[in-house]
């Protein structure tokens, strides 16, 4: 289809009048001033930028093309111009042109493509037919639009980002559709921003501190993965292949229309706020929807393939793909991190956003030939950016192309999900024997990863369970994965999952399976709350939400994958105990104490920790069968002193308990009790009169050492 290029000036739908100026190169994107709308673009190969305007979302063809002359609208690689006469709800696109694909350069331009600008703020989809982009046709009828949005048109009612130290920080990892798309949610307008909101009050009672929410940048859940053994299409449910990244994702608001797009966005965090719970995004930088070299062209590609993506350098028709996604973001170009930068200071200016987690950020580290950087400066930029200042960053430290930085993630402040944390409590609770010197590091904030770096227990993010993998509740419930309704014939997914089945594969009624599954559970939950370091949890681990033993739920936008409310109703055993252990994990410093373990004495002349194992001071480091530790933490400021017993072999042990003058213990937590009697409040914790305390097999065991008062 040829168009007519529009001249410089014109009329807008209604007769509004509508001039076109120079404008401005700087700032990128949209920006709207009383006299109409500011865009600039950047592609430093074009030959030709048309900007397209539509009179409404649902609209086939623009009502006007206007092109940018490059001696009147062209300012060194950026394109722009200045519209009169329009605003906020405007529906736009591109259309640029320049060098067809060329292995040399590397630019894939098509001027028979309509392009989102990168930089939308929302973007609209109902026309969207992926194919469409792919094939060599015009697809302006089927294209995705662009909406202009009026930043300023919110009342924030005096919200502020909350700033959370990460050492008081629980983490709920959890994903925006999931929480609420069941029929079990009761939720009025459900897998939205919105209905988030109505569960803010469990979390809130929980006791979590910060959600991370799975991406919220606009992707393509229209897109068809593979097809299900029962017919049906298996789409991106977990969105982790984005297209818009500073828009909100168009599925999640409630309609399709320009107020959603950010008011219900920032009605979700404001709300969050007013509940004390920070608002952690995940993002994914290091690859986009649009794929290889046969995927769709929606934005980056069209505009500056050659910049935006890693291409192979023997012939840069190809793409490198470290992702494992068909392509991998070129982040440390110079105008690429600036795009990265930007965009996330605009979710913290614009959404008050608290924090990120970046997915495979270890691509981010990655040069223009693929290979890990010393000084990346696209890290170091987000480390330093005076906007993230108080931010809280996280890396999944390792991508897909083979690199893996758990504790030497460049940068300093950077927390990074600690994967041995994950591995090593699972092997130990299960039962794996010689794992106490690894549980070990891991109770201190794991100093063998970060210690060495400079780093604190706060750079470690802590986790048994996340989106990737099996619930908590899966873990102890199955030995092998059963990912079968995914499509891939169960090929698709971790193998080794340290999991245990506790004797049955699945769901059982026989009543001592499920009593030791829910002590395993309270187990694993006891270790992560009791560790130094920044726990997260996975949303519906309380309330031992199943995927019935899928272990990669990506295209499972379904109930396998949805969180089951009923069963939130029904299971109050271990949402009890969680949010009773995220309250002893907050009565005690010692147990998030931002430091690791170090030869300082308390007034008590106690050390900052004593290992010891069944008997004091016999830790068993060098036994291969040792499947218990125990460890005495000495009390600072005012907190008493604490003792730990971790009992992993299947039957009861008698531990021996160090003697603190003037102090007697008492149990605060035992994992092979009932509740409420798993954790105790304060001022009912139970004497221990004995030298030695019994532990049950399989069971974890907090006393503390309260004053003597008959001894006084």
């Amino acid at each position: 289809m040829t168009l007519r290029p529009d001249q410089a000036t014109g009329s807008s739908p209604g007769g509004r009048p509508s001039d076109v100026t120079p404008g401005r190169p700087q700032p990128l994107g949209p920006t709207v001033d009383a006299d109409g709308v500011n865009f600039s673009l950047f592609s430093e190969h074009a030959t030709r930028v048309d900007l397209l305007l539509f009179e409404h979302c649902d609209s086939p063809q623009p009502y006007r093309t206007i092109t940018l002359l490059p001696d009147r609208h062209r300012s060194f690689h950026f394109w722009h111009c200045h519209v009169s006469g329009i605003g906020a709800g405007q529906v736009y696109a591109f259309r640029i042109d320049g060098p067809r694909d060329n292995g040399e350069l590397g630019t894939r331009f098509d001027h028979r493509k309509v392009l989102l600008d990168p930089y939308a703020r929302a973007n609209i989809n109902g026309r969207w037919e992926r194919t469409h982009a792919i094939g060599p046709g015009d697809n302006v009828e089927s294209c995705m639009r662009s909406l202009v949005v009026d930043l300023d048109d919110y009342d924030w009612e005096g919200d502020t980002p909350l700033r959370t130290p990460m050492a008081e920080t629980v983490v709920y990892e959890m994903h925006v559709r999931g929480l609420t798309a069941s029929p079990t949610a009761d939720a009025e307008r459900p897998g939205t921003f919105s209905a988030v909101i109505d569960k803010i009050p469990h979390l809130r009672e929980l006791g979590v501190t910060a959600v991370e929410l799975l991406p919220v940048f606009d992707f393509d859940e229209t897109q068809v993965l593979r097809t299900g053994p029962d017919g049906t299409p298996r789409r991106n449910y977990w969105g982790y292949d984005p297209y818009g990244f500073f828009a909100p994702h168009t599925g999640y608001c409630s309609s399709p229309h320009l107020a959603t797009h950010i008011t219900e966005f920032r009605d979700m965090v404001k709300a969050f706020h007013q509940a004390g719970i920070e608002v952690i995004l995940d993002v994914v930088f290091n690859h986009t929807s649009e794929g290889n070299e046969f995927g769709p062209t929606i934005s980056f590609r069209g505009a500056a393939n050659e910049a935006y993506y890693h291409l192979w350098p023997q012939d840069r028709s190809h793409y490198m793909d470290f992702t494992g996604c068909g392509n991998a973001v070129n982040a440390n170009h110079p105008m690429v991190t600036k795009f990265i930068v930007e965009s996330l200071e605009y979710w913290v200016t614009e959404h008050h956003i608290d924090g990120f987690r970046f997915d495979l950020a270890s691509e981010l580290s990655r040069g223009p030939l693929g290979y890990e950087m010393a000084v990346p400066p696209a890290l170091w930029a987000i480390e330093l950016s005076q906007v993230l200042a108080e931010t809280k960053i996280i890396a999944e430290p390792w991508d897909g192309g083979g690199l893996y930085q758990v504790g030497r993630f460049p940068g300093k402040r950077w927390a990074q999900w600690n994967g041995p944390f994950r591995d090593d409590v699972r092997r130990f609770v299960r039962g794996d024997a010689g794992m106490v010197g690894e549980v070990a590091s891991r109770l201190g904030g794991s100093a063998d990863l970060f210690a060495a770096q400079g780093e604190l227990p706060t750079n470690s993010i802590n986790f048994i369970t996340c989106h990737d993998g099996f619930t908590l509740n899966d873990l102890v419930s199955y030995n092998s994965k059963h990912n079968h309704s995914n499509g891939e014939a169960n090929a698709d997914g971790a193998d080794e999952n340290y999991s245990w089945n506790c004797g049955v594969e699945g769901p059982t009624d026989d009543v001592d399976v499920e009593c030791l599954r829910v002590r395993q559970i309270k187990n694993l939950l006891s270790l992560l709350m009791l560790s130094r370091g920044v726990p997260m949890l996975l949303a519906g681990d309380e309330f031992r939400n199943s995927q019935g033993g899928n272990n990669n739920g990506y295209c499972q936008d379904s109930p396998v994958s949805w969180l089951d409310w009923n069963q939130a109703r029904k299971e109050k055993e271990t949402t009890g105990f969680t949010r009773r252990v995220i309250q002893l994990r907050k009565r005690y410093r010692a147990l998030r104490e931002p430091q690791f373990f170090s030869e300082r004495l308390n007034s008590r002349s106690q050390p900052d920790i004593t290992w010891h194992g069944t008997r004091l001071h016999q830790p068993g480091w060098d036994d291969p069968n040792a499947r218990v530790l125990a460890c005495t933490y000495g009390g600072f400021d005012g907190d008493p002193d604490l003792h730990l017993i971790l009992n992993m072999y299947h039957l009861g042990l008698d531990f021996e308990l160090p003697e603190i003058p003037g102090h007697r213990w008492h149990r605060v937590l035992d994992t092979a009790r009932p509740g409420p009697d798993d954790v105790l409040p304060p001022g009912k914790e139970e004497l221990v009169d004995s030298p030695t305390h019994h532990a049950q097999g399989r069971s974890v065991v907090l006393l503390a050492a309260l004053p003597d008062e008959k001894g006084i």
